[in-house]
């Protein structure tokens, strides 16, 4: 049974940091494609970065800069480091495993292609 548990969300202000974690168990981080969505209130859920099985990433123009998504395969974990929050950061992160990226590291993951989701972590971020 696979499995994808998000910890680290919580409540910041605008321009602090936090990190996010998703524990898999049931998969090898190392054969998927794993990736965060964000969904804001009232949004749809969008694909926010990504690292592919070759350790290659892409990161939704936003959140260049500020985001870093790293994986470590060793411990079957992924985790996103999120610095100089903005208010339109706030929303439900998701972890996500797909079976393979898009072939163009310019398009975005659908959601279609996602094989596994987690149950998400929530971001609240204060003016």
């Amino acid at each position: 049974q696979v499995r994808l548990v998000e910890s680290g969300g919580g409540s910041v202000q605008a321009g602090g940091s936090l990190r996010l974690s998703c524990a898999a168990s049931g998969l090898r981080t190392s054969a998927y494609c794993m990736s965060w969505f964000r969904q804001a209130a009232g949004k749809e859920r969008e694909e926010v970065a990504r690292v592919g099985t070759l350790g290659q990433t892409r990161y939704e123009d936003s959140v260049k800069d500020r985001f870093t998504i790293s994986k470590d395969n060793s411990e079957n974990t992924l985790s996103l480091e999120m610095n100089s929050l903005k208010l339109e950061d706030a929303g439900l992160y998701y972890c996500a495993a797909a079976r393979w990226c898009p072939s163009s590291n310019t398009a975005s993951l659908s959601g279609r292609l996602v094989a596994y989701w987690g149950q998400g972590t929530q971001v609240t971020v204060s003016s």
